[in-house]
């Protein structure tokens, strides 16, 4: 299922925006033209990860809580303490509006 989730405007480049769909809470991420999302829990501490900083060089994600590194594109976890990865979510940019694939 495909829900909006905002216009293009709405997303800052390099920065993470907390968004609430139903029951779960996601964080979008926009760098340039491209938008990644995944669940808004670090997997180390369940601390959200809207909070962190963007890497905009490699395409990270930091929870500010250890410091823990997640990729944008794959949810991985990049540096320690976490060990699991964060689900991601599918998006696509249709008629300047963004759309993510929750299933």
């Amino acid at each position: 299922m495909s829900v909006d989730i905002g216009a293009i405007a709405d997303f800052i480049s390099g920065e993470a925006t907390k968004v609430k769909i139903e029951n779960r809470t996601l964080v979008v991420v926009r760098i340039q033209n491209d938008f990644y999302v995944l669940d808004d829990r670090c997997s180390h501490e369940d601390f959200p990860l809207s909070e962190g900083t963007v890497d905009v060089a490699s395409c990270e994600i930091e929870c500010t809580r250890h410091g823990a590194m997640f990729s944008l594109v794959d949810g991985s976890p990049q540096s320690f303490p976490a060990t699991k990865p964060v689900h991601t979510y599918d998006v696509a940019v249709k008629n300047d509006r963004v759309e993510v694939t929750i299933s």
